[in-house]
């Protein structure tokens, strides 16, 4: 039986953080520090997949294991956290969180330390009843375990939940634990890779609010 509160769970980065252009920059170093070729913005959308490891090897055309993953990993971080600080919101991020009527979390695949104090920074942290990022030290992973972990934590029936993200991968994981998803185009993936997932797919925040609600109700 469907609970009937929904609770939302967010995604950060390509969702609620607009730091596109960030990731494919900091990808290009990982790709270049190989001497491997540079992506453009709508390459990257269309390629990019988790695990991440399969993406670069796809792209560098060579195999990539969990020590050279783990090397290209901060090699990607360090790169990305040198230009965080010009990264925006999504235009209708705070509009969009402003519209869903029951609970909200923050689930995302980026270190936990880092994320927890960057939320608070851009005045978000009172918006949601838990906040998780990776607490491993490498990344690169699938979704579908951090977020039954983030809803055990939060004692929440997975399927109550909708998850609003930016990646077949957050459909992917909300289907693990019985939920639902409504994808965002302005995010990693090209939106014609999300429209043909067969998902609900949004081109604004707001509008996939407006699907998480409507989805919301019809499972109840």
């Amino acid at each position: 039986m469907t609970p009937a509160n929904p609770h939302l769970v967010w995604d950060w980065n390509g969702t609620l953080l607009n730091d596109l252009s960030l990731v494919v920059s900091a990808t290009n170093v990982v790709f270049a520090s190989l001497g491997g070729p540079t992506v453009t913005l709508d390459e990257h959308r269309v390629r990019f997949r988790r695990p991440i490891a399969e993406y670069y090897a796809e792209v560098l055309g060579q195999a990539v294991d969990d020590d050279e993953f783990g090397r290209l990993d901060r090699i990607f971080h360090d790169a990305y956290r040198t230009g965080l600080t010009t990264c925006e919101l999504a235009a209708d991020a705070r509009t969009a969180m402003a519209a869903w009527p029951g609970g909200q979390s923050l689930l995302s695949m980026w270190f936990h330390e880092e994320l927890v104090p960057t939320v608070h920074t851009y005045g978000l942290t009172g918006h949601f009843a838990r906040v998780d990022g990776l607490r491993a030290t490498v990344g690169g992973g699938r979704k579908a375990e951090s977020l039954q972990l983030h809803l055990t934590e939060l004692g929440v029936d997975g399927a109550s939940v909708v998850l609003i993200g930016d990646s077949i991968d957050d459909a992917d994981a909300a289907l693990a634990v019985g939920g639902r998803a409504v994808l965002y185009t302005g995010g990693f993936t090209d939106p014609a890779r999300l429209r043909d997932s067969g998902h609900p797919v949004a081109d604004t925040l707001t509008d996939a609010v407006t699907l998480a609600r409507e989805i919301s109700s019809a499972g109840r």
